[in-house]
C-alpha cells in the first residue's frame, strides 16, 4: 500500500516568511526619530514711527545745521561776497551813468531820486574810481558811495559831502586814510569835469576848515576807522577828507535843508527791522519744514534740496543784517 503523506505542519519548523506578489511595493520601515523640521527665515516686523529720541536728534541737528550755514555765509557774505555783489552793482550803475552823461541827461539837482547815480568819482593816488550814487542811508551804501542830499553836488559851488564803507560791500573808502595835502580828486558830474586838491585829513575834535571861498567848491569824503587788523568793522571814529577847487558849476536852488537821522554819519537805517523780521520768519519756516521732510526722505536728499534755499535767505537776511548796522563800516 502506498502510505500516504501528512501534510500537517512540523511543530518544530519555523515559519516561512511570506511572498510578495509580483509588482507590490514594499513599505518602507517605520522611522523611530523624527527628522528635524526646516525653519523658514522670518519676516522682519514692519519699520514703525520714528521714537521720541530719533525726533529729538533730527530737530536738534536740523536747527544746528540751519544755524551754521547762516552764520557762516553771513560772515562769508560780509567779508568777501559782499565785495563781488558791489563790484556788479557798481558796474550797472557805470553803465547806466555813462549813457546819461552822453544822452546830457545826468542829474544836475536839486531833487535827486535816492539811488540814482550822479557822479564818477576817481582819485588815481590811491586807485579808486567809483560811481557816486545819492543817499547816505545804510541800504544806498551798499552799492557805493552815496552823496548826502542836503549838500550840493559834486563839482558845484559850495561843500559837497559824500559817504562811503571802510569794510564792507567793497570799502571803496578803506584807503582813504592815506591821501596827503596835493592828491589830486576828479568828478565827471552832468554840469562836466571838475578836478580837487585834497587840503587835508581831519577826525572829530579836530578844527574845521574854512569856509570855501565864494564860487569855489569843496568836496568832503567821510568815513570811518577803528584800531586793529579788523578795526574798520568795529569803527571809534569818523574820518573825514576835504578837498577843493577854485571854482564850482553853478548849483540849483531848491535842495533839501536837512536829511533824517538814518541818512548821517554811523546812523542805522532802523525801518529795515520789518523786512528783518520776514525774513527770520522765512528761515524759521524753512528750518520746520527740513525736519518735517526729513521724517520721511534721506537726510542727504533733504539738504541738496534745502541748502539752496538757505543760502538765497541767508544771502538776503545779511542784506537787511547790514541796513541796522552803521552806514559806514
Amino acid at each position: 500500500m502506498t502510505a500516504t503523506m501528512d501534510h500537517t505542519a512540523d511543530p518544530g519548523l519555523e515559519p516561512q516568511p511570506k511572498r510578495l506578489r509580483r509588482g507590490a511595493k514594499q513599505k518602507p520601515p517605520r522611522q523611530d526619530r523624527k527628522q528635524p523640521q526646516k525653519r523658514g527665515r522670518r519676516t522682519p516686523a514692519p519699520a514703525g514711527p520714528p521714537g521720541a529720541a530719533e525726533s529729538t536728534a533730527a530737530v536738534l541737528s536740523s536747527t544746528f545745521t540751519m544755524v551754521a550755514i547762516v552764520c557762516l555765509w553771513v560772515a562769508a557774505q560780509l567779508l568777501l561776497l559782499s565785495s563781488i555783489s558791489q563790484n556788479r552793482a557798481q558796474d550797472l550803475l557805470y553803465n547806466e551813468f555813462r549813457g546819461d552823461l552822453a544822452g546830457a541827461t545826468a542829474p544836475v539837482g536839486p531833487i535827486v531820486p535816492p539811488g540814482d547815480p550822479v557822479a564818477l568819482l576817481t582819485i588815481p593816488s590811491i586807485g579808486l574810481e567809483q560811481v557816486v550814487i545819492e543817499g547816505t542811508s545804510s541800504g544806498d551804501l551798499l552799492v557805493g558811495p552815496g552823496h548826502r542830499r542836503d549838500t550840493a553836488l559834486p563839482g558845484q559851488v559850495g561843500t559837497s559831502v559824500v559817504y562811503g564803507r571802510a569794510a564792507a560791500y567793497g570799502g571803496p573808502f578803506a584807503d582813504l586814510t592815506d591821501l596827503r595835502a596835493g592828491d589830486k580828486i576828479e568828478v565827471d558830474a552832468g554840469q562836466g569835469r571838475k578836478v580837487y586838491r585834497v587840503s587835508g585829513v581831519r577826525r572829530a575834535g579836530d578844527p574845521l576848515p574854512q569856509p570855501p571861498a565864494e564860487g569855489a567848491a569843496r568836496l568832503t569824503l567821510v568815513t570811518a576807522e577803528g584800531s586793529g587788523r579788523l578795526g574798520a568793522l568795529a569803527p571809534e571814529s569818523v574820518v573825514y577828507v576835504d578837498a577843493d577847487a577854485k571854482k564850482g558849476y553853478p548849483a540849483p536852488a531848491g535842495r533839501a535843508s536837512a536829511v533824517p537821522e538814518s541818512e548821517q554819519s554811523m546812523a542805522r537805517d532802523t525801518s529795515a527791522l520789518p523786512l528783518l523780521a520776514l525774513c527770520l520768519a522765512l528761515l524759521l519756516a524753512l528750518t520746520l519744514g527740513v525736519i518735517a521732510a526729513r521724517q520721511r526722505w534721506s537726510t542727504a536728499l533733504v539738504w541738496v534740496v534745502a541748502t539752496p534755499l538757505v543760502i538765497a535767505l541767508s544771502w538776503a537776511t545779511t542784506d537787511v543784517v547790514m541796513r541796522l548796522l552803521p552806514n559806514l563800516i
